[in-house]
């Protein structure tokens, strides 16, 4: 009976221990989905300034005193 105990504690530890990585690798691949969909709506987010057509435009500034 002690080998059968032995052999019963060993497999839940087994069974422990897979489901620990197997919680670890759903936690990473869901960081990175999360990292790449955070990527991907930066990247959709960005959009250059207007720019003016006459570069001279706002130079001069005309002040009354």
């Amino acid at each position: 009976m002690d080998v059968s105990s032995a052999g019963v504690g060993q497999s839940s530890t087994t069974d422990n221990s897979s489901a620990e990585l197997r919680a670890a690798k759903l936690a990473k691949s869901q960081q990175e989905a999360e990292g790449k969909a955070s990527l991907e709506l930066l990247q959709s987010a960005e959009v250059s300034p207007p720019r003016s057509a006459d570069l001279a435009v706002g130079q001069n500034i005309n002040i009354k005193v």
